[in-house]
């Protein structure tokens, strides 16, 4: 899906007399942000959501690991990344701590490596994590309505962008460390062209800091399916959009997962 450059957020409101966001400067040369491929728990959400089920995932969030489907999502990204030009390709990688995170980089690697692609320098950075849900850790939405419908009705209210449950995050929580943590990857690694593997909550939250101050908060959230690509190009000074959740690599592995 190809991004205007210079569109603003979809959804949201502002002031009649509000202008164009002023997109932050930024040293990358580039950047791309992969979602991770399907996980075990994007399955069992799924079948909880058929089912019914009122009853939480087991264990920790950060354990999550890919599903067999996931796997071969993200050795396609391999093969996206060996196709890549070497002078205008990813340079530098930096990973999410959680595990679906890493095994889709580490299948994406060994896939690219076996068509021949170098190994990138890789960092991993805590703030690349998914979105704390505090004390709905991995409940699907039929497991929160059913042990707290109190809870349930007021993320209703107050939509997923501005919703934090208890002990955890809300997405405008995401982005301030994200628009953290970019500032100071443009600070540490000016020039290089990064590809970060991460969640679809902090693709979210990147979204809307790089869109600038100004940038209205969004009236719907965009999808961003499992293994998909987003890429920003820079302009000399700011990264502006340039495609968001792209799937076209994953052709031949059946539907775009969601």
């Amino acid at each position: 899906m190809t991004v205007e450059p210079r569109a603003r957020p979809q959804g949201g409101s502002a002031s009649a007399d509000a202008g164009p966001a002023l997109a932050p400067p930024c040293g990358l040369g580039a950047l791309w942000a992969v979602r991770h491929g399907e996980s075990t728990a994007n399955l069992a959400f799924a079948a909880a959501a058929a089912s019914r089920s009122t009853e939480p995932v087991a264990g920790r969030d950060r354990d999550v690991s890919l599903s067999p489907s996931g796997v071969r999502q993200a050795e396609a990204l391999g093969g996206w990344l060996a196709g890549q030009d070497r002078e205008s390709g990813p340079d530098l990688v930096v990973c999410s701590p959680y595990l679906r995170a890493r095994q889709t980089w580490h299948a994406m690697r060994e896939s690219a490596a076996a068509q021949g692609v170098p190994t990138l320098e890789t960092v991993v950075d805590e703030r690349l994590r998914d979105r704390e849900t505090g004390i709905f850790e991995l409940h699907p939405p039929t497991a929160v309505q059913a042990r707290s419908p109190e809870e349930a009705c007021r993320r209703r209210l107050l939509g997923e962008w501005h919703y934090r449950p208890p002990g955890g995050e809300a997405l405008t929580d995401v982005v301030l460390r994200v628009r953290q943590f970019i500032t100071d990857l443009s600070q540490a690694a000016p020039g290089r062209r990064v590809l970060l593997v991460t969640h679809d909550g902090v693709l979210l939250a990147l979204r809307h800091a790089l869109a600038g101050v100004g940038a209205a908060a969004p009236g719907h959230l965009p999808p961003v399916p499992n293994a998909s690509l987003s890429h920003w190009t820079t302009d000399g000074r700011t990264l502006r959009p340039h495609t968001w959740g792209d799937t076209a690599h994953l052709a031949g592995l059946g539907p775009a997962p969601s």
